[in-house]
């Protein structure tokens, strides 16, 4: 069973850099795409950042230009780097691992969150 521990969120004030960590039980970013999402209260959760694994990045146009994904497959652990955070980059991130196998069956895996909360 693969585990996915986020860390690093917090308190931060608008125009502030926080740096989220994703660490993985065993290795698997080299054959996962791993993707951080974001929920607001009562929303649904939404898209931050896709690393593949071959490392093609891609972000909505929410973040594009302020948050960076990265992936340290020696230290099982991908990284977002948010720069330049907003009031409203405020909520519980999440860290999540996917994968399609040959048959087209989904196998992935969530983290628990941290919350990133962006206020002065």
């Amino acid at each position: 069973q693969v585990q996915l521990v986020e860390s690093g969120g917090g308190l931060v004030q608008p125009g502030g850099s926080l740096r989220l960590s994703c660490a993985a039980s065993v290795s698997i970013f080299s054959i996962y795409t791993v993707s951080w999402y974001r929920q607001h209260p009562g929303k649904q959760r939404e898209l931050v950042a896709t690393i593949t694994s071959g490392g093609v990045t891609n972000y909505p146009d929410s973040v594009k230009g302020r948050f960076t994904i990265s992936r340290d497959n020696a230290r099982n652990t991908v990284y977002l780097q948010m720069n330049s955070l907003k009031p409203e980059d405020t909520a519980g991130y999440y860290c999540n691992a996917a994968r399609y196998s040959n048959r087209g069956e989904r196998f992935e895996y969530w983290g628990q969150g941290t919350q990133v909360t962006v206020s002065s």
